[in-house]
């Protein structure tokens, strides 16, 4: 088990709590959904003895206190807390895993901070605007109705909506053995209710639009589309991880489990990103 070095950051309108494990080139996590810096626990204890693995809590999570609760959170201000948390961390391009949202962020990072960046693998990216103009619309209305789903029903049916949307199955999906449990605490219940009341709303008024998507097929920052072995094709989640691939003329690599494979096996997704993460040449 190696140390883990925790400082905060302070950043407009927040300050940011973030965890530092390992030696080696820099690898920052940014985490799906509600999922603070120790969401990825175990996956992390697989990684440690070859990266310097950074993980944060998002604004609004955890010990990631924002100044105005109520305050709209963009994407944007989650792509320059990630350039500030780097530049505060390191002068060298990191290497990023992002998983879901987090995989927007590290998009957003590519377009707007390419310097910081050398390798971003984007697992299943909550982007709908890679998608179709129809389909784009389809599912950004879908997300707005987990919201309402969460406003008006509370997290049981929100988390069987959010399931449906993401292609996750919760009753039949294997895991590895021994993983580090995650209780439904009263802090993963605030954490819930910032993701789904201001998150899912900065994904679907996400600003990245069309200049800055064209943008990322000139970006230096190598960029690696994922998706989960599991997760069924059909799903947007899948679907934006194709059509990054499409802009960007590239493949999809395919990592262990489904959506959240990061935390449902670990070992063998620790396994599959240090092989992704090697450099082509």
């Amino acid at each position: 088990m190696t140390d883990t070095r925790t400082a905060t950051l302070p950043v407009p309108d927040a300050v940011l709590h973030h965890e530092v494990r390992g030696s080696g080139p820099l690898l920052l996590i940014s985490q799906s959904g509600e999922g603070d810096a120790r969401r990825s626990t175990d996956l992390v204890d697989r990684l440690v003895d070859a990266y310097t693995v950074v993980t944060y809590d998002r604004r609004g999570l955890s010990r990631s206190a924002v100044a105005d609760p109520a305050r709209p959170v963009t994407m944007a201000d989650h792509a320059d807390d990630v350039h500030r948390l780097l530049a505060s961390l390191t002068d060298e391009p990191a290497l990023v895993l992002g998983c879901s949202l987090g995989a927007v962020i590290g998009l957003h990072l590519a377009v707007r901070h390419p310097d910081q960046v050398r390798t971003l693998v984007a697992h299943e990216p909550v982007a709908p605007w890679l998608l179709p103009a129809a389909e784009r619309a389809a599912h950004e209305r879908e997300l707005l109705d987990v919201q309402h789903t969460y406003r008006t029903g509370g997290l049981a049916p929100a988390f069987a909506e959010i399931a449906r949307v993401l292609g996750i199955d919760p009753v039949h999906q294997d895991t590895e053995p021994d993983l580090t449990p995650r209780p439904m605490t009263a802090q993963r219940t605030a954490d819930f209710d910032f993701f789904l009341t201001r998150d899912f709303t900065a994904v679907v008024r996400d600003d990245l639009r069309a200049a800055d998507v064209a943008a990322l097929k000139d970006t230096p920052v190598r960029i690696v589309p994922a998706t989960g072995r599991t997760t069924p094709h059909t799903v947007f989640d899948h679907r934006c991880a194709r059509e990054l691939a499409a802009l960007l003329g590239v493949g999809v690599e395919e990592f262990p489990g489904g959506h959240n494979g990061n935390t449902t096996h670990p070992r063998a997704y620790a396994a599959r990103l240090r092989e992704v993460l090697r450099d082509p040449a």
